[in-house]
């Protein structure tokens, strides 16, 4: 709800204005010292030399050890981190935007086209990584294109409903051509591969590839980050949000275009990882009410923390590796359990 006065001062932030920024500036800053935390004892965890934590010492004595911290978890957890900032921060601000508290990037077909063209790229035997991630990413481009394509062409309902529907609309039919690519696939080379890829994982993280991705996913940021001010505005009905001087259409349609390109270059790198967009926004706001000034930051260091435990998790509790999307999955499902049963899960304007 927006309080307009009619003071000569209205447009002056209040006392009360400073102190929720001041809280939520603290606030921001735990969950930044929480998350390097976090990142630097993750890189002493893992199965080298012994499963458990490795001793820090060892970095000056052992190259091996110094070869794997460095090349091998470093970039995966700023991966890990730039995919978790990316997911909650998308699935914030669809859901501001849209006022609708179940939406996230999948939405909009953006995952489901993403699996598609990496799945089509292993069944043609475009093996090579560059490839594979150039297919997953235009075919994510492509879906979010078709979504705003079709919703400018349904006659039924308002513009937002028309882009949900729309989106889909499109995810099923990006979901389907996956499991055509499925069936047809070789079972025993490449049917495994699209499966694991489906699921997400961190292991392809590489420098090289963390280097590929963070151009648009860091821009993708900026933007969604630059926004924030804006997604309350938005998530209200055209007709007042125009009354305020803003143009709805055109700035929905920015970021939502912004959450896509970097959902779509993230999962073209590791893959379909679900949940961190839909359930992080919501314990945020659970926590933080539903301003989006704030929850879309808050969003980004819930997801980029949570992105890095669970893929922590999936590479240090078994001897082999477990898929990055079940873990996210398996604790997403399970937070979203507990907070449909603890309090009423809604996206307030």
């Amino acid at each position: 709800m927006i309080d307009v006065s009619s003071s000569s001062d209205s447009h002056l932030p209040s006392n009360r204005t400073y102190r929720a920024i001041s809280q939520r500036s603290y606030l921001w800053f735990l969950l930044v010292i929480l998350l390097i935390a976090i990142a630097a004892l993750s890189l002493f965890i893992g199965r080298y030399p012994k499963p458990g934590i490795m001793n820090p010492a060892l970095l000056g004595t052992d190259s091996i050890a110094r070869q794997i911290v460095l090349n091998s978890r470093l970039p995966r957890i700023l991966g890990a981190i730039l995919l978790g900032l990316v997911l909650g921060g998308a699935g914030a601000s669809l859901q501001s935007i849209f006022s609708n508290p179940l939406i996230d990037a999948g939405f909009l077909g953006v995952s489901q086209g993403a699996a598609f063209g990496a799945a089509l790229a292993l069944v043609l035997g475009l093996r090579a990584y560059s490839v594979i991630a150039a297919l997953a990413f235009g075919m994510a481009v492509l879906a979010l294109a078709l979504s705003i394509w079709l919703s400018e062409r349904f006659r039924y309902g308002g513009q937002i409903l028309r882009l949900v529907l729309a989106g889909l609309a499109v995810s099923a039919f990006f979901s389907s051509l996956l499991s055509l690519m499925k069936y047809i696939a070789d079972p025993l080379h490449q049917l495994p591969d699209i499966v694991f890829w489906t699921m997400g994982s961190m292991v392809p993280m590489s420098w090289k590839r963390l280097e590929s991705a963070a151009p648009i996913a860091l821009l993708s940021l900026v933007v969604l980050y630059g926004m924030r001010w804006r997604v309350n505005l938005l998530s209200l009905d055209d007709a007042v949000a125009h009354s305020l001087g803003i143009r709805p259409s055109l700035e929905r349609r920015i970021v939502s275009v912004a959450a896509a390109a970097g959902v779509g270059v993230m999962t073209a790198v590791c893959g379909v990882v679900g949940w961190v967009g839909l359930i992080i926004p919501q314990i945020v706001r659970a926590v933080d009410g539903p301003d989006g000034r704030f929850v879309i930051p808050s969003s980004m260091l819930g997801g980029a923390i949570f992105v890095l435990i669970s893929d922590t998790i999936a590479r240090s509790v078994f001897s082999g590796e477990i898929p990055l999307g079940i873990i996210t999955s398996l604790l997403g499902a399970l937070s979203f359990a507990i907070l449909l049963t603890t309090r009423k899960v809604e996206l307030a304007r």
